[in-house]
């Protein structure tokens, strides 16, 4: 009996312990993108969970404590895994962000996650990006303050409020060095455009040059893009809208060679308006590099003499491009 005891004890202690170094993680998904779901760290994946018929996705695995990214198709949301944890998400993917929740254990610190990212989604970036230098660094400083804040208040594992602030903190400098970037291409405007010669989705090949006379507004995308992709509908707004008006509206993909049918099949499935082009060598193309282009979706304005009236131009989706159109082409 004593020995029996022993035992019992000893796989009691040893279940406990495997169970304190792996996580369970389950996620219900209605209207999935896809039958894996991806958590990754960066680009590396460290975890593929296959669903089954009802969208449940549920594995239990070891995990490095810290922030992660969950990806089902091109979206994809933020992760706090540590081991010890039994955490349940769920969310509808055609509303992706918003019907994103947790319960569980961990579920605290990954509800935070999803609340700020759509806080993030509301903050006004672009007035942010366009205001003097002085007017940038006050609100850049004023949205430290305010982070830090409601960080600190939400009472959260004090690991989790670590790595959080170090992201914030990383997440603004990027920011800094992205509004220095678009100070840059400020410079551009009034300068004469480069000339770029890419094939057409419909045949053959269209020139900048070939569209001199009209407005042309420019949309570099490519189709794996999630925010390039959430601006069509807007940008396909704005074609119709301006229909008959003097503008061409371009869409060049700087999607990689391999992609290229990909990219053929898309804008034929999506039924995409405007000019559909293919960047003859995607991100180094002559044109592409010109602009400093290495983050998208890129817009940019170009006047009927091929002079660049905005390098950074506002997206489809922000109302004061309409403005700048209509004082345009009135």
């Amino acid at each position: 009996m004593k020995k029996l005891v022993s035992f019992i004890l000893i796989a009691f202690v040893s279940a406990f312990a495997m169970a304190q170094e792996t996580i369970t993680f389950q996620a219900e998904i209605t209207n999935k993108n896809g039958d894996i779901i991806y958590i990754k760290e960066n680009q590396k994946t460290i975890q593929e969970i296959k669903g089954d018929s009802k969208g449940i996705f549920k594995a239990t695995f070891s995990v490095k404590e810290g922030v992660y990214q969950l990806f089902d198709g091109v979206e994809y949301a933020q992760l706090y895994l540590k081991n010890g944890f039994d955490l349940k998400m769920a969310l509808d993917a055609s509303n992706f962000d918003e019907s994103l929740k947790f319960k569980g254990k961990g579920e605290k610190e990954n509800n935070f996650l999803a609340q700020e990212t759509l806080l993030d989604q509301k903050y006004g970036y672009e007035d942010l990006l366009a205001s003097d230098e002085e007017s940038f660094k006050k609100q850049i400083d004023d949205k430290k303050i305010a982070d830090f804040e409601r960080l600190e208040k939400a009472g959260l594992n004090p690991f989790f409020v670590d790595v959080y602030k170090k992201g914030i903190e990383m997440g603004l400098l990027g920011l800094q060095e992205y509004y220095t970037k678009i100070a840059g291409n400020r410079k551009l405007n009034n300068t004469n455009a480069p000339n770029f010669d890419f094939e057409n989705h419909k045949d053959g090949k269209t020139s900048l040059e070939s569209m001199k006379g009209k407005y042309v507004y420019i949309d570099v995308w490519a189709t794996w893009c999630g925010p390039c992709r959430a601006e069509i509908p807007y940008l396909k707004k704005a074609e119709e809208k301006y229909h008959g008006k003097n503008i061409e509206f371009v869409s060049i993909s700087v999607d990689t060679d391999k992609d290229h049918e990909k990219w053929k099949t898309f804008v034929t499935e999506k039924a995409l308006g405007g000019i559909q082009l293919f960047a003859d060598k995607n991100w180094n193309s002559d044109f592409i590099k010109a602009f400093g282009i290495n983050s998208i979706p890129r817009f940019i304005l170009i006047d009927p003499n091929g002079v660049v009236v905005d390098a950074d131009a506002k997206r489809p989706s922000n109302p004061k491009l309409i403005e700048q159109l209509d004082g345009l082409l009135k």
